[in-house]
């Protein structure tokens, strides 16, 4: 006989979150709520109790299929029923230091319990698989030190009542007021932004070489393509090239260190973005090129470097759907802005 696990479906085991808390420390255990809808608060009285009388406490909350799914949209971007209230009550009576564990696979506002000062540290743990339980427990007790980052931007909750869900455009259609989806559009206020995450230690990062300019030769059949500025802003002789029409060897290497300041091992992932020029209009605000996940020992540092194409990387799509990289001052920045620099592009023609 064999037995074989799927990876779809049910799983051959379930180590729940409080099998792994188990594990570490003596669990007093009380349900909240009834159900992930949460339509009855009777329970909540229940877990401040629990809450009295333990060390510390770690509150789950968030949604499950029955919520969000492929064929099932969500309403609004808030905690279903009475779970926002159950976090707070607990929070407020808890002997100890509070931990919200959110299990989503979407973003929730959860802005009540960021700006919380009871609540000392809020972990997003998505779905969890199978040892999952196991995964948390060893976060939250430092076995492990976790280095995710956020693949999505967590929105407010108003964010679902500036434009309908049947607006399809990432960018912003200004004409009617709708701001833009996704951290490549979207410049308004959030909860966590896309690439958020912590650790248990601090990396810093010190650009040590960059190419800073780069000039893509033209032959004389590649025709100048014109791209839009916004009123009042220099726009370049030759603003653009069609990326089809060049070969797109051109690179942009660049060299850091990175440096692991705290006290613990871990991982750092750095994630690398290029905004355009300023004065294009109806562009991204920034984008990915490029990221490495980095391992570093606590005191440690590590040289990184990153090659990236100039026509990945610096290019851009216009509203007719043409692949252009455009000239002028591009800028490379690391992280949330701890390093950034000028990568200016012109065309030459042979």
């Amino acid at each position: 006989m064999f037995s074989f696990c799927s990876n779809a479906g049910v799983p051959c085991r379930v180590k729940s979150p409080i099998d792994g808390l188990s594990e570490y420390a003596k669990v007093n255990y009380k349900m909240g709520c009834d159900s992930i809808a949460c339509k009855n608060d009777t329970f909540i009285f229940g877990a401040m109790d629990a809450a009295r009388n333990s060390d510390a406490t770690v509150i789950f909350a968030g949604i499950d299929l029955s919520i969000e799914a492929e064929s099932l949209d969500r309403v609004d971007l808030l905690l279903p029923g009475y779970q926002t209230q159950l976090i707070q009550q607990v929070a407020t009576v808890s002997k100890g230091p509070v931990i919200l564990v959110i299990l989503s696979a979407g973003g929730i506002d959860i802005s009540f319990a960021k700006n919380n000062s009871n609540i000392k540290a809020i972990i997003w743990a998505g779905y969890p698989g199978e040892e999952g339980g196991r995964a948390i427990a060893d976060v939250l007790f430092g076995k492990f030190n976790p280095g995710g980052r956020l693949p999505v931007t967590w929105y407010e909750a108003d964010y679902v009542n500036k434009l309908p869900m049947t607006s399809m455009p990432l960018r912003p259609v200004e004409s009617l007021g709708y701001p833009g989806r996704t951290y490549k559009f979207y410049n308004g206020p959030v909860v966590y932004p896309f690439g958020y995450g912590l650790s248990y230690t601090s990396f810093i990062y010190t650009l040590t070489s960059a190419k800073r300019s780069i000039t893509v030769d033209l032959s004389n059949t590649i025709q100048c393509r014109d791209i839009a500025y916004n009123d009042d802003v220099f726009k370049p002789d030759c603003a653009a090239a069609l990326v089809d029409d060049l070969t797109c060897s051109e690179e942009i290497e660049f060299q850091m260190e990175v440096e692991n300041t705290g006290e613990k091992d871990g991982s750092q992932v750095v994630i690398v973005y290029s905004k355009p020029p300023s004065g294009i209009s109806s562009t991204h605000i920034k984008q990915v090129v490029g990221f490495q996940r980095v391992f570093l020992n606590a005191g440690d540092s590590e040289t990184v470097t990153f090659k990236l194409n100039a026509c990945k990387s610096l290019g851009l799509v216009d509203f007719t759907g043409y692949a252009l990289l455009p000239a002028g001052g591009h800028t490379i920045v690391v992280g949330d802005g701890e390093v950034s620099f000028p990568v200016e592009v012109g065309f030459k023609k042979n």
